[in-house]
């Protein structure tokens, strides 16, 4: 038997997406056009690119103008 398990399109289930919107979850689903574009143009935070971002932000701004940003 082999181990790699294919299924054609008709055969998969329909995952549903919920997200937090103004303090209660809805499915994306039933977001409007506009909300749904905004939600898939939305970036996932992660804690090494904040603390990247931080550092290019303290460099950029020390050699433009000479002074620096610090972070809290």
């Amino acid at each position: 038997m082999s181990d790699n398990i294919e299924l054609k399109d008709e055969e998969r289930q329909k995952c549903e997406i919920w997200t937090r919107v103004m303090g209660y979850h809805r499915p994306v689903s039933e977001f409007n056009k506009g909300k749904k574009s905004e939600y898939y143009s939305r970036k996932c935070f992660t804690e090494a690119n904040a603390v990247a971002g931080i550092e290019k932000i303290e460099v950029q701004a020390s050699s433009d103008c000479g002074c620096s940003i610090a972070a809290e």
